[in-house]
């Protein structure tokens, strides 16, 4: 486990390093040509995507669930089970074409969905290492205890160094270290999981319900969190996942909803003791526009504070060490209270705001609201109106049952349109696990937490988006000419092995061709990573850089066999526009 010390030279997802690793070497000359070219080529395919035009179809009244058509998905459809690998999880690997066709593309998907009931495998044995993982936040606080308030003031204060500190503290004990090894486990999942849906709907969740690890005691409660509440419920029903999350630490603490109370409410004890507390309307207001009615879903600013005072005393029992939900009525609101425009009669106390998430769970402002943000994961970042209005009428007649409506979308053809295939831009987490599963790697706890260092300096600190939306899962947020050049870089340290904790082997998937026949290699490199996917602008630009000296490796007379450089060609393409899209 020392490979999980800042001080070992492991990179802290979200910091710089202070001197370069040997993936961040820059491209050579040619290469930085192509990089331009490709980027080129992959600014022109995002501005004439045709998003928001895929597969429309009218509005159904659905009565039940759809179930996927019989014969629907062709297991001989290449294309499709490549689109499929792509959508509901982080990619293929080499040989995960083969194997569903064998099986067939329903099943896949089917087995996708109710991964408990088919035991997929997780990687938990992979991570059984790591303590923080199983440990309860009680157990956290103990573990890697927060500095105190002397020794916090005198960092502070410049009267001790960074290394003193070190000193101090063993790396071991650091409460930096919980949010380390959550974001290393994160992806080791991703690369490693059979349950890739599964994984990809943790992190769909962990945006809806954001909260930010580097906000004071959330970075001891967001292992819990994603633990406790995210994953039981990741394909479950909604309005259990939102009242999970309302009752948990890492929510209460994010959005102050643990300081809330009744306007009228002094605190009688404690430093503040004889100060006025009062109503804090920040969990109540992303309740509605974020968590389920949507922004335009009909309710106003008297809803919100309305809401507030329901959820008054929903607080935190000893926020600093076993940190458990606790409902306090001496803080609570205890008047009548009105919530898009209907009373909460005959209620009162904690639940008060259990009624207010019924209430807004079973709304069609929240049906409509979460089937747009899973259509536009799976579909569109445009979501086709039809496919919306279908999956919102499943969440109303399932009472808000995710894996229903995930059933839907997969069986639409709106989902498997030729049109809707590289449609979405990959987040920088989605790219990272996606190449090393495209070249048949293996990732360690070193290598998961590379993988996220990778991934935030492409801009996603995983658990470190600060705003209550999360990180976006729009296109434009991530595509940019600086974006693709940390891509390519990623990509040559990757292939070239530079990457610890990460192995790959980009030779194994040449083992058969004549490396002193550049297209030759070039085909077979585009045909495992590129499956059904490169285009003709792509493969032209690929194909112009076979003759270059950093790819055929030629010496100054000439008088040796050309060798390709595997590597520099495998990052080539996995620097291309299809492989940036999904």
């Amino acid at each position: 486990m020392t490979g999980l010390a800042v001080e070992a030279g492991m990179t802290v997802p979200g910091r710089p390093r202070r001197r370069s690793g040997p993936e961040e070497r820059k491209p050579g000359r040619h290469l930085i040509g192509l990089v331009v070219g490709l980027g080129m080529l992959g600014a022109a395919a995002s501005c004439s995507m045709p998003a928001g035009t895929v597969g429309e179809s009218p509005r159904a009244d659905a009565a039940a669930p759809a179930p996927a058509p019989s014969g629907a998905l062709s297991p001989a459809d290449d294309a499709s089970i490549v689109h499929v690998l792509n959508r509901i999880g982080y990619g293929p690997r080499p040989g995960d074409v083969a194997r569903v066709r064998a099986t067939g593309l329903e099943t896949y998907i089917e087995r996708q969905l109710d991964p408990e009931r088919y035991g997929l495998p997780g990687a938990d044995g992979q991570l059984s290492t790591l303590r923080s993982l199983r440990a309860s936040i009680a157990e956290l606080h103990r573990e890697y205890p927060q500095l105190d308030a002397a020794t916090r003031a005198r960092l502070e204060a410049g009267q001790m160094t960074p290394e003193a500190y070190r000193q101090l503290v063993p790396a071991e004990r650091r409460p930096a270290r919980i949010l380390v090894e959550l974001q290393a486990a994160h992806m080791v999942r991703a690369v490693g999981s059979e349950r890739q849906l599964e994984e990809i709907m943790v992190d769909f969740w962990l945006n809806h319900f954001n909260v930010y690890a580097q906000k004071g005691q959330v970075r001891w409660y967001v292992t819990a969190f994603e633990r406790d509440v995210l994953r039981p419920h990741a394909l479950g029903k909604f309005r259990d996942l939102v009242l999970a999350t309302a009752r948990h630490p890492a929510m209460l603490f994010y959005l102050d909803n643990w300081l809330s109370t009744r306007s009228d409410f002094v605190i009688r004890a404690g430093p503040q003791k004889g100060r006025k507390a009062g109503l804090n309307e920040n969990y109540a207001r992303e309740l509605m526009e974020l968590h389920t009615l949507g922004v335009d879903g009909g309710y106003t600013q008297e809803d919100v504070r309305e809401v507030a005072r329901a959820f008054t005393g929903w607080t935190i029992e000893r926020p600093q060490q076993e940190a458990r939900f606790v409902f306090r009525s001496v803080t609570h609101d205890p008047g009548n209270k009105v919530v898009l425009g209907q009373p909460l009669v005959g209620w009162g106390g904690e639940a008060e705001g259990v009624q207010v998430i019924d209430r807004l769970t079973r709304h069609p402002s929240t049906a409509r609201f979460l089937a747009t943000k899973l259509v536009r994961r799976f579909v569109a970042d445009d979501p086709p109106a039809g496919l919306v209005a279908r999956v919102a009428d499943v969440y109303r007649v399932t009472d808000g049952d995710v894996r229903a409506m995930l059933r839907t979308i997969f069986a639409a053809p709106e989902f498997l349109a030729p049109e809707t295939r590289q449609a979405k831009t990959k987040k920088p987490s989605e790219f990272v696990a996606s190449a090393v599963r495209a070249l048949g790697g293996t990732v360690d706890i070193r290598g998961g937490s590379e993988l996220a260092g990778a991934s935030a300096r492409m801009g996603e600190a995983l658990y470190e988006a600060q705003p209550p939306t999360g990180y976006p899962d729009r296109s434009d947020a991530w595509v940019s000419a600086g974006a693709l050049l940390a891509r390519m870089n990623f990509a040559l340290g990757l292939a070239s092995r530079r990457i610890p904790g990460i192995t790959v082997d980009p030779d194994a998937l040449v083992t058969d061709v004549d490396r002193r026949v550049p297209s030759a290699v070039l085909d077979r490199l585009v045909a495992a990573i590129l499956p059904q996917q490169v285009s003709p602008e792509t493969r032209a630009v690929l194909e112009a850089q076979l003759g270059t000296p950093e790819i055929t490796r030629l010496t100054s007379d000439d008088r040796t066999p050309a060798d390709t450089d595997v590597a520099k060609l495998v990052a080539l393409v996995v620097g291309s526009p299809e492989f940036q899209r999904r």
